[in-house]
């Protein structure tokens, strides 16, 4: 039988999104569970698929049974006003065979995004990409305000789960705060994914 992981799932154009989901996996695996980072292929107007089977750098692109086998998932896009990115969309749209077997119900689940603009639309990408992890059964865990840094940021983070802002040229990296959050946020996706499976397995 494999280990069980967290899935750490994202779409990153410029690294900004990339970035936080590393961080989410370094907490993931603080709190004893592997992170399994993944992508997911960009995709031409008539939403074709338009990049090579296996990418060139970074994560392997996400597979249905990466997703279907995941004992909790991290989901991360970049905002497209104010929603997720249409390759990752395109990807959550090819999921009903696991929404029919109902492989996802009470896993746990959080969200993260990175937009160029403070107010670029954050809060309501995070809250899209909640709504299909609804539809599949998922338990969603925010960015509690026990993390300090919620209240000190003045760039990323809210309770829906942590940001990034990357800037004008999309060349910030992560400050402190941000880098803090996604660790918090992986930390307490782990905890919550080995205590649903320790509860399974009693």
């Amino acid at each position: 039988m494999s280990q069980p992981y967290v899935l750490v799932l994202y779409y990153s154009r410029n690294g900004a999104t990339r970035a936080l989901a590393r961080q989410i996996a370094r907490g993931v695996e603080e709190a004893g569970l592997e992170a399994r980072l993944r992508t997911v292929p960009s995709v031409s107007p008539n939403s074709e698929a338009s990049e090579p089977a296996v990418p060139e750098t970074g994560a392997v692109y996400c597979t249905e049974s990466d997703l279907a086998n995941c004992a909790g998932l991290a989901l991360g896009s970049p905002t497209r006003f104010g929603n997720m990115a249409a390759p990752m969309k395109h990807f959550i749209d090819s999921t009903s065979s696991l929404w029919l077997s109902g492989a996802l119900i009470d896993k746990p689940a959080s969200v993260f995004s990175s937009s160029a603009s403070l107010h670029g639309g954050q809060e309501t990408t995070l809250m899209t990409m909640m709504l299909p992890l609804l539809h599949h059964g998922m338990v969603l865990a925010g960015l509690p305000y026990s993390a300090d840094e919620l209240l000190d940021t003045q760039t990323g983070g809210t309770p829906y789960g942590v940001t990034h802002v990357s800037g004008r040229a999309e060349n910030h990296v992560l400050d402190a705060n941000e880098t803090a959050l996604a660790q918090q946020q992986g930390r307490r996706l782990g905890q919550l994914a080995k205590a649903l499976l320790h509860k399974e397995a009693s």
